[in-house]
């Protein structure tokens, strides 16, 4: 491990930048994720196609897609830009179908009732439909955050520097405390976000850990709505 006490900086620094990296394109993940889930959801006649090319969008390979983006959108193929918008494609990929599935899972019920106690479209969306579909969402979410962070290490094949870098350069040297320096700090990067995950679904949706399956969840989770 001498080599890793040494090169404590760098790993460092690769860590902060990996999560940097990651985090924006989980982030912007979820945002393009929403709208396109609920025109899945709200529009039948789009929701195969929606979900179906969204889904193919993660059958791309990685590498190929960090070379063929800066051709289409004209950056630097070593810029974190890059890096980032691949990682956003990815994690629309998997949460599109997650937001769909969320909102479906709503029940009809609930959402009368708002309606009929005078709650717009929007207004019944932001309050009513989207908190109750976020146990569906998070779980994707947690999902498309892991893979994100896993994935992110392939840039350094194009020329972005994060945690990846101690992949390549710990196999060209051979030092195989580097190599598992970095898988380390990947695990403990997609543990740390997997975590905060869990404690921001706990802190956001509240009555997540009071509902109970069956009737009785049927019941708590109106009251808390409405409230």
């Amino acid at each position: 491990m001498t080599w890793v006490v040494d090169n404590i900086g760098l790993i460092v620094e690769l860590t902060l930048t990996h999560l940097r990296q990651s985090a924006i394109a989980i982030v912007l993940g979820f945002v393009f994720s929403v709208p396109l889930g609920w025109l899945a959801w709200r529009y039948r006649l789009v929701r195969g196609p929606i979900i179906v090319l969204t889904g193919l969008l993660y059958t791309i390979p990685s590498l190929a897609l960090l070379i063929l983006l800066p051709s289409v959108l004209g950056y630097s193929a070593r810029s974190q830009e890059n890096l980032i918008v691949g990682l956003t494609i990815y994690a629309v990929a998997i949460l599109v179908r997650s937001v769909a599935d969320g909102l479906d899972s709503v029940d009809q019920d609930i959402r009368q009732a708002a309606v009929a106690v005078g709650y717009g479209g929007a207004r019944r969306f932001w309050t009513v439909d989207l908190p109750l579909a976020g146990p569906v969402i998070l779980a994707g979410l947690r999902v498309a955050a892991v893979s994100t962070i896993s994935l992110a290490t392939v840039g350094i094949l194009v020329g972005v520097q994060n945690l990846g870098y101690l992949f390549t350069n710990g196999l060209q040297r051979r030092i195989v405390e580097e190599v598992f320096a970095g898988v380390l700090a990947v695990v403990v990067i997609a543990l740390l976000i997997d975590l905060m995950l869990v404690l921001v679904g706990r802190l956001v949706m509240p009555w997540t850990r009071t509902a109970t399956v069956g009737s009785s969840r049927r019941v708590a989770l109106p009251v808390r709505a409405a409230a």
